[in-house]
């Protein structure tokens, strides 16, 4: 389920940041969570220079735009590891993009596993029979 998305303004930065922020928010997220990286989906929207304002500024007027993320993860996950997703993440955000880490947004979503659909079955049914299937072998 781990699924984290980076908002971004479109031409700001290269597709070699792109690669290097998709890798390392993904390993990142396996680790905190203690997840299989195979669960773990990194995503990066760009948002047209018209499309995107920071401080009521528009990216086409202004400095080099604030980048924003969401981070979802199932509910039951601990404060610690939410609260390191969120320092870490913006940690990652700041080296690979060279931004002023004070510009950095982010949030963490928290989704009921009955609310998750994993191969169309809810997360709490999924993760059961693998909890299950795990005790048995």
């Amino acid at each position: 389920m781990p699924i984290v998305t980076v908002h971004l303004v479109e031409g700001q930065h290269t597709r070699d940041q792109h690669a290097r922020l998709l890798t390392e928010l993904s390993a990142r997220y396996a680790a905190v969570l203690d997840s299989p990286i195979e669960r773990v989906r990194a995503l990066i929207t760009l948002h047209g220079p018209h499309e995107w304002a920071a401080a009521g500024v528009p990216a086409t007027a202004g400095p080099a735009p604030a980048p924003y993320f969401t981070a979802l993860v199932l509910e039951g996950r601990p404060l610690e590891q939410r609260h390191r997703l969120l320092t870490e993440f913006t940690d990652i955000i700041v080296d690979v993009l060279g931004v002023d880490r004070g510009v950095v947004r982010g949030r963490i979503i928290r989704v009921d596993p009955d609310d998750w659909g994993i191969g169309g079955v809810p997360a709490s049914a999924a993760r059961r029979a693998e909890i299950a299937a795990r005790a048995a072998g």
